[in-house]
């Protein structure tokens, strides 16, 4: 139990013994003592007074007192207004890093069997276009998630639902029979998701110049947008594909096909996976049957022209569409049959929905809907809301072929990685096939901090060359730091200094070195309340404040020539701890870390 916890809870104890008043641990505030101040860990007071009935001084020097005797680790204290600060022992601090240094999992708890299910959807693309530079947003957030949930000891499924279906894919279908002159991947050297997206675009392209003829000829432009020739096409096949028309569907698998081995490249150059695959050609039927029922049931409605409506006015919101006139689902139809079969599927205790803010109605909708057909788990889906990511020429549009192509953009961060490397001299002596590896992880790596750095509710900017800067809060500032604690190890073991990791002071440790055992021993704590809150970033901005700390440290302080061996030996376990814990928080971001830079 870390000694945040120990704390608070006496501290519900000693407002209970001394004041007769019993609390919710919550209203325990706790904070690190500010660096003018003595102290680590600090209570702030005020609000006990009403209790105590005493000033806040005398009210925080009689729980100081309780501290100190009813808790160990509690050496000292001081009083400054309504805070009380409280000295830790060092043999507390020195009990933590050799909790660190001999535990390899120190700071993640393992699922068990009882453990909580939670299954995270993430990715979600559209079989007519490759990923782009929000979708690796969208990815990096949901894997890394996965992973902070898995270390706070939840069980978790990894899941994609794929939009292999409606009227978008196909345009692109539309596109390439009219115009693709039966071209392939294999037949143009063209990724097959690449492709596909090029006879988006290229669909947009035509239907645009099908509207401008068709307002030229008189039409208005709501007419013309209705019945240009390449919308009314697409439209039929639409029809076609759901009447499982045997041509519609071979050239919709076959293009699909290219799709998908395009994404698998993607996402293994990404470093994301998934456990489950679900497909809305497979989920929007139960999503029909469920909205069918909902009518029968009294629970949706029918208006004349055969569509099938939800009224939910009763919640404060308006009217949903769940089926068109001509039959045909709606998005909100596959996702609720989609959270059907997944909640057949697996005991899941909690579904979190990774999309972009954009999508906050649809899924307070989707939330509302399920628990109208009965499904106990409505109420209890939980949207990852996240903002937008843009460049500095502003947002982009995947029909106008605007997109940032994640595919393009690895490749440029790649590129950058390496001419940066080169101009500091990072790499000298490495093979080009160790090089060509290191660019690669230093370059996702950058990327991948860029984007899980900033919190996850807000708006970004991406700026490629900032993101790869060997300095500041980036990516591959940390990388290096990593890399330079694994060098100073190295260099330990060919000396033949041997670490003994189970620390026992003698001596006093000095306020630096105490401060990187502290942060250090906030980790779990960062894990935790990265977990709680859905927050990769508070995991990143964890792990920056320890890098930053011991590159301080690492300037001011010599390890290998220290003189005193229990002095070196400290320094270096702190040293090898920092090193794990840098390590082991990355992962949880999905990055790698290099042994050598």
């Amino acid at each position: 139990m870390s000694i945040e916890l120990i704390i608070r809870d006496q501290i519900v104890e000693a407002i209970d013994k001394c004041y007769h008043q019993q609390i919710d641990s919550t209203l325990v505030q706790l904070q690190n003592t500010r660096k003018e101040f003595e102290g680590d860990i600090t209570l702030v007071v005020f609000p006990f007074v009403r209790m105590s009935k005493k000033s806040p001084e005398m009210t925080a020097a009689e729980i100081g007192d309780f501290l100190q005797q009813n808790v160990s680790e509690v050496e000292k204290y001081n009083v400054v207004k309504g805070f009380l600060n409280l000295v830790i022992s060092s043999d507390y601090w020195v009990s933590v890093l050799n909790s660190a240094s001999s535990n390899s999992n120190y700071g993640i708890t393992q699922p068990t069997e009882t453990s909580k299910l939670v299954m995270v959807e993430y990715s979600s693309p559209n079989t007519n276009k490759p990923l782009h530079l929000g979708h690796i947003r969208n990815n990096l957030l949901g894997f890394s998630l996965s992973e902070i949930l898995k270390a706070n000891g939840n069980k978790v499924v990894k899941t994609n639902i794929v939009n292999d279906r409606g009227i978008h894919i196909c345009k692109s279908m539309y596109a390439w029979k009219m115009w693709g002159n039966g071209q392939t991947p294999e037949s143009t050297g063209i990724k097959g998701d690449h492709l596909v997206g090029n006879f988006y675009v290229r669909f947009d392209q035509e239907y645009k110049k099908e509207i401008a003829t068709l307002i030229e000829q008189g039409e208005t432009k709501e007419n013309a947008e209705q019945n240009a020739p390449s919308m009314l096409g697409a439209r039929e096949m639409l029809l076609k594909w759901e009447a499982k028309d045997p041509e519609i569907i071979e050239l919709w698998s076959t293009m699909n096909g290219w799709v998908y081995a395009g994404f698998d490249v993607t996402y293994k150059e990404l470093g994301v996976d998934f456990d489950k695959i679900y497909y809305e050609s497979e989920t929007y039927l139960y999503g029909k049957d469920e909205v069918l029922r909902g009518l029968a049931e009294g629970i949706f409605y029918q208006k004349e022209d055969s569509s099938v409506w939800a009224d939910l006015t009763a919640e404060g919101l308006d009217q949903k569409i769940l089926l068109r006139s001509d039959g045909t689902s709606v998005y909100m139809t596959q996702d609720i049959g989609t959270a059907r079969e997944r909640f057949q599927d697996y005991p899941i205790n909690q579904m979190i929905y990774v999309v972009g803010n954009e999508q906050n109605y649809h899924f307070q909708v989707l939330s509302i809907l399920l628990d109208k057909l009965g499904f106990e788990f409505g109420k209890g889906l939980h949207h990852f809301s996240y903002g937008m990511v843009e460049l500095p020429q502003g947002k982009m549009k995947s029909r106008e072929g605007t997109v940032v192509d994640a595919d393009d953009l690895m490749a440029e961060m790649i590129e950058v990685s390496r001419k940066t490397s080169e101009e500091l001299g990072k790499l000298e002596g490495y093979s080009p096939e160790q090089a060509a590896q290191t660019y690669r992880m230093i370059a996702l790596g950058a990327l991948k901090y860029f984007m899980l750095k900033v919190d996850p509710k807000k708006n970004m900017l991406f700026n490629p060359e900032e993101s790869i800067d060997f300095n500041g809060n980036t990516g591959p500032f940390i990388q290096y730091t990593y890399a330079r604690i694994r060098s100073v190890l190295r260099k330990a073991a060919d000396r033949k200094i041997e670490l003994n990791r189970t620390i026992k002071i003698t001596s006093e440790i000095a306020p630096k070195e105490l401060q990187l055992i502290k942060i250090i021993s906030q980790f779990p704590v960062a894990v935790k309340e990265a977990g709680e809150n859905y927050s990769p970033a508070l995991a990143a901005n964890y792990i920056y404040e320890l890098v930053k700390e011991f590159n301080q440290f690492y300037h001011e302080f010599p390890m290998l020539i220290e003189e005193n061996v229990e002095v070196r030996n400290l320094r270096l376990v702190i040293a090898e701890s920092v090193g794990k814990t840098i390590k082991t928080g990355m992962k949880l971001l999905g990055i790698d870390v290099p042994e050598r830079m």
